[in-house]
């Protein structure tokens, strides 16, 4: 697809034709997502968030407690993030044969964790 056809009137007529605008993008992408409020109660989970964590209930989870299933080292990293405000914990795990890169800084109303499975080996560009 050429750059130029993402500004043109086509693409425009395409995307409300086929209802793209519509989408519900937030649980259309592979990236589990999880939000809790400044209390550390889980708020939202999108459905990739609800997936892995099914075993334990996925979307029942919310109203639960974040500190339930995190050790000790998690809640003080959470509690960082919480006082600092805008701060972020970022890392990479390696969990079920998957490489994850996990996300996690604080919001107006509390923490947002983006947890995305991404290739063991990836290339790294120096930009600009």
């Amino acid at each position: 697809m050429e750059l130029d056809f993402l500004f043109s009137n086509k693409f425009r007529y395409f995307c409300c034709k086929n209802n793209a605008m519509n989408i519900d993008w937030l649980n259309g992408i592979p990236i589990a997502i999880t939000v809790s409020d400044c209390e550390g109660n889980i708020i939202e989970m999108n459905d990739a968030s609800a997936k892995v964590f099914e075993k334990y209930g996925g979307r029942e989870l919310i109203g639960d407690k974040l500190e339930n299933y995190h050790n000790l080292h998690s809640i003080a990293i959470m509690e960082r993030l919480l006082s600092e405000g805008e701060s972020t914990n970022v890392y990479t795990i390696e969990k079920n044969g998957q490489k994850k890169m996990i996300f996690q800084t604080a919001w107006k109303a509390g923490l947002i964790e983006f947890s995305l499975v991404i290739p063991m080996e990836m290339p790294h560009y120096i930009r600009g």
